[in-house]
């Protein structure tokens, strides 16, 4: 059976999109970067859902089926050896290429991949100017240099157009014979910087370690570099004094398994909800057609991209800002999860195919994690004449995936519940990214978290993509404000009459939160109204209403990351459009292609096929708390049904007593007995 249109490509087709390109490039040498799916175009996968859902069970509308795509990314590399970057679209059932891009360096730089990462560190080592520079630092017997490899960031504005990677650099004690000792507390003020054509290291940058009224600029640390910095260690056999030994466990379990059902590998139904996941190198965890008892609500769920701007303004930090979506790629750098640490409970894995630069797919196993969750109270109500409770749990369908970035963590996960309710929870976590600071200095660009180590002021602002289907694809954004009603005899003799004012969001723009006026957001269906209220059946949300990009207008960081300019974006829609600061990321220095583009188009957006863009984040000011490792920040997003179904959508979940839960003892044992 042929695989559903939003399956991941297996290994064979990735096999086959990689034959097909290495078939019509036989005389030069091919360097492969990424190959996905190449989802179809929407107009077509419409027709074919509808077929989809229309057909019996077990039925499959063959002859809707979109063509099976594999969107393939590689390097040319000819007799110059200065790599071209093409874009192919290949059809891995005809084994021909549909469409064929060469990318130019003006139009923009593609995205890393780690074995360039390991060009940087053979670069080092090779560098007999850098090595020299790194033995002027007198490193303490027993520590060996720890080279992180970095996007460049934005050129500096008249800067040749090259590809470069830069290196923060650490030293590692090795005295503990533990490889996982935490290097990022012995910070080393020096960047090599590569020419990733060269593949040499062609400048290096010396960092400031001042403090409060030294210049920018001002070498002023002495030459045993790390004699201040102290151990800071967070794997459990390093942590000083112990873990805690008072820590009982905590048991989830599931006696008759899950209420989810899993099919071929990409369709999840549970508790009414259906959808299909699937996974791709730059977005990570996507989901598709997403249908609450048969109804249509999100065509597509994903999270577009994530920017990390720094706050130091001393020389080369003005350029330390990842874009770790088109940078990279987050679904790269996803963590292969562990049952019993990451997900709890009964577990799902979805697994996902990558590629080495030879083309050759390879297993990427365990990248999301599905399972089911309590959390909390539903919903309640005691009759106090009778003294009748009833109560049912809050239960969440989770859908995550974690990715790692050098010294940060981030926990993505699309939580569906039992009243309709969809979340997207953010969750960063990880080391914060350190330099170097001379012993009894503070900064007006960090805070001090341990000895000469300055953690950096920073943002993390993410941009969602929500391209909702609310009862179909025809939707209309409004806003709506609560609003005080001045006095009127006639319409509010008492004072207590407030207003909800409803604004129709017609062409594309960016909007912003508005705690103040209690600003919600609705996505509706004017064609489809609700039995009860009469007004249009549609999905709520109110934006987060956290700090924008804080860089100045017009500087680098900012150009680049326009999408941060408003909490929320309406767009219409077009196949491809999917990412929030456009299509190249990587040493951009302005934003192109991107929401702030697609926004200025004007377009009609009124009962038109639309893409939501939700943008929140971050100010990090670092704490001494946040070291070694930072506790969860944790942000979420809600979009709730609004008039959407004809009750609560949860009324009929279980009322239900836990056999499970038991009585503590006067002493605090376990247990006396069971409720």
């Amino acid at each position: 059976m042929a695989p559903h249109p939003f399956k991941n490509l297996s290994a064979e087709e990735t096999g086959v999109a990689r034959d097909t390109i290495l078939s019509l490039h036989k005389d030069v040498l091919v360097n492969f970067r990424e190959i996905f799916l190449q989802e179809p175009e929407k107009e077509v996968m419409k027709a074919y859902l509808d077929a989809e859902h229309a057909a019996q069970p077990g039925q499959s509308p063959t002859s809707k089926r979109p063509p099976r795509l594999a969107k393939v990314m590689y390097d040319v590399i000819g007799n110059d050896r200065i790599p071209e970057y093409n874009e192919s679209i290949i059809d891995v059932e005809q084994k021909k290429r549909v469409r064929h891009e060469i990318v130019g360096k003006e139009k923009g730089q593609a995205s890393l991949t780690l074995w360039e990462f390991n060009d940087l560190v053979e670069a080092c080592k090779k560098s007999e100017e850098f090595q020299k520079a790194v033995a002027e630092f007198q490193l303490p017997e027993g520590f060996e240099l720890v080279v992180e490899p970095w996007p460049y960031g934005g050129l500096d504005f008249g800067a040749e157009n090259r590809r470069y990677f830069q290196g923060l650099c650490f030293a590692q004690d090795t005295r503990n014979g533990n490889p996982d000792s935490n290097f990022y507390a012995y910070p080393l003020p020096l960047i090599p910087v590569m020419d990733a054509h060269k593949k040499e290291i062609v400048r290096l940058d010396r960092l400031a370690t001042g403090g409060k009224g030294d210049s920018l600029t001002g070498k002023t640390h002495a030459p045993r570099i790390l004699d201040h910095c102290q151990s800071a260690e967070y794997v459990p056999e390093l942590v000083e004094g112990g873990v805690r030994k008072d820590v009982k466990p905590i048991n989830i379990t599931q006696p008759e398994g899950p209420s989810f059902k899993v099919t071929d590998e990409s369709l999840v139904e549970w508790q009414k909800w259906s959808f299909r996941v699937s996974f791709n190198p730059r977005e990570g965890a996507v989901l598709h057609d997403v249908r609450y008892d048969g109804r249509s609500i999100m065509y597509r769920m994903s999270i577009s991209e994530m920017t990390v701007p720094y706050a130091d303004a001393r020389p080369p930090f003005h350029r330390k800002q990842a874009f770790d979506f088109g940078d990279g790629g987050a679904g790269n750098c996803a963590n292969n999860l562990s049952l019993g640490c990451d997900c709890l409970g009964v577990i799902k894995y979805f697994d996902a195919v990558i590629v080495g630069n030879d083309g050759e797919p390879k297993a990427h196993p365990n990248v999301i994690c599905l399972h089911e969750q309590d959390n909390g109270i539903g919903w309640k109500h005691t009759n106090w004449r009778t003294g009748r409770a009833v109560v049912t749990r809050m239960r969440e369908l989770v859908v995550q995936f974690i990715i790692t970035l050098a010294n940060y963590e981030y926990v993505f996960a699309y939580k569906l519940d039992t009243a309709g309710g969809i979340t997207l929870e953010v969750r960063a976590t990880g080391i914060v990214s350190t330099v170097n600071i001379d012993p009894g200095k503070t900064s007006l660009y960090g805070n001090v978290v341990s000895g000469g180590v300055l953690a950096q002021n920073h943002q993390h602002i993410f941009a969602a993509r929500f391209d909702p289907a609310i009862d179909g694809h025809k939707n209309t954004v409004t806003y709506e404000e609560s609003l005080p009603a001045p006095w009127d005899k006639e319409t509010n003799p008492n004072g207590n009459f407030y207003e909800i004012r409803k604004t129709v969001v017609n062409r594309s723009a960016g909007l912003d939160a508005n705690p103040t006026d209690h600003r919600v957001f609705k996505i509706i269906n004017q064609e489809k109204k609700n039995p009860h209220s009469g007004n249009p059946v549609g999905y709520k949300f109110t934006p987060l209403p956290t700090q924008k990009l804080l860089a100045a207008p017009g500087s680098i960081q900012a150009q680049r990351a326009l999408f941060t300019n408003h909490h929320v974006w309406v767009t219409k829609y077009q196949d491809d459009e999917l990412y929030a600061a456009g299509r190249f990321t990587l040493q951009s220095q302005l934003e192109q292609g991107g929401v702030h583009d697609m926004a200025a188009r004007k377009d009609e957006v009124a009962n038109e096929d639309l893409v939501i863009w939700n943008v929140f984040g971050l100010t990090h000011n670092p704490r001494v708390e946040d070291w070694p490792v930072m506790p969860c920040e944790i942000y979420q997003l809600h979009y709730k049904p609004s008039d959407f179904f004809d009750r609560n959508p949860a009324i009929d979940f279980p009322s239900q007593k836990n056999q499970a839960s038991v009585l503590v003892t006067k002493d605090g044992d376990c247990c006396a007995q069971k409720l």
